[in-house]
C-alpha cells in the first residue's frame, strides 16, 4: 500500500498537472525516490527507463516536425505539444517503473485481488511471470552451451547461433512450461496458487508524509504555471 500509494498518486499527478511544470517535477520526484528512497543503482535504472522512453521520445519525434512538399520542418508550435508529451510521458514512465522494481510481483496480484481481481486473471498473471522466467533460464542454458563449443566466436558464428537459439528457445520453454502444469497438478492443483504473505504493518506516518510532499507538489506546480 505505501509504495502503490507512492506510484501510482505520482502517476496522478503526472496525467492531472500541467506537463511543465508538474510533469518536470514528477519525474524529478519518481527519479529521486528510486536512486535515493529505494537505493536502485544508477546504471540499473538507466537500462530500465532506456527502451521505454526512447518508444516515448520516437513519438515525440514526430509531432516536432511536419511533413510539406519541400520535405521535413519543424512544427508550428515549434516542439511544443512534442516537449509536453515527453514529459508527460516520461514522469509516468518513470512512476510506474518505481512500482514495478521496488514491489514483488506476487505482491502486486495479492493487492489486485484484494481489490477485486477474479483469481483466474491473477493465476494467468502469475503464470506468464514464471514463464518470462523459464524463457531466460532456457536461453542462458543454450548460450552456455553455445559458448563452451565456441558457438559465439566469430561474426558468422555469432548470426547462426543466435538463429539456433532463438529456433530453440519456445519448443524448451513450453516444454518446461508443461512439466511444471504436470507438477502441479500431481500436487493437486486446484486452480489457486497460494503465496506466502508475512505481514507488514502500514506506516501512517509514511503515508502522511507521502500525501503531504504530494499535495505540495501538486499546489508548487500549479503556482509556477
Amino acid at each position: 500500500m505505501e509504495k502503490a500509494v507512492l506510484a501510482l498518486g505520482l502517476l496522478a499527478l503526472a496525467l492531472a498537472l500541467p506537463p511543465w511544470p508538474g510533469s518536470a517535477m514528477v519525474l524529478l520526484a519518481a527519479w529521486t525516490a528510486a536512486l535515493a528512497g529505494a537505493g536502485i543503482p544508477v546504471g540499473e535504472w538507466l537500462r530500465l527507463n532506456a527502451v521505454p522512453m526512447g518508444f516515448a521520445l520516437t513519438g515525440a519525434a514526430a509531432l516536432a516536425v511536419e511533413l510539406h512538399p519541400d520535405g521535413l520542418a519543424l512544427a508550428a508550435d515549434s516542439g511544443a505539444r512534442a516537449l509536453a508529451v515527453t514529459l508527460r510521458a516520461t514522469a509516468s514512465l518513470s512512476c510506474l517503473l518505481l512500482l514495478a522494481v521496488t514491489t514483488p510481483t506476487p505482491d502486486l496480484l495479492r493487492g489486485l485481488r484484494r481489490l477485486g481481481l477474479p483469481a483466474e486473471i491473477a493465476e494467468l498473471a502469475l503464470l506468464s511471470w514464471r514463464f518470462v522466467f523459464l524463457l531466460l533460464d532456457c536461453a542462458a542454458a543454450i548460450r552456455i552451451a553455445q559458448d563452451s563449443r565456441l558457438g559465439w566466436h566469430g561474426w558468422r558464428r555469432s548470426l547462426r547461433s543466435a538463429g539456433l537459439l532463438i529456433a530453440q528457445l519456445l519448443p524448451r520453454a513450453m516444454e518446461r512450461a508443461r512439466r511444471l502444469e504436470i507438477g502441479l497438478a500431481a500436487r493437486g492443483h486446484d486452480g489457486s496458487l497460494p503465496m506466502l504473505s508475512p505481514a507488514r504493518p502500514v506506516s501512517s506516518v509514511f503515508l502522511a508524509t507521502v500525501l503531504a510532499g504530494q499535495a505540495a507538489l501538486a499546489g508548487a506546480s500549479l503556482w509556477l504555471s
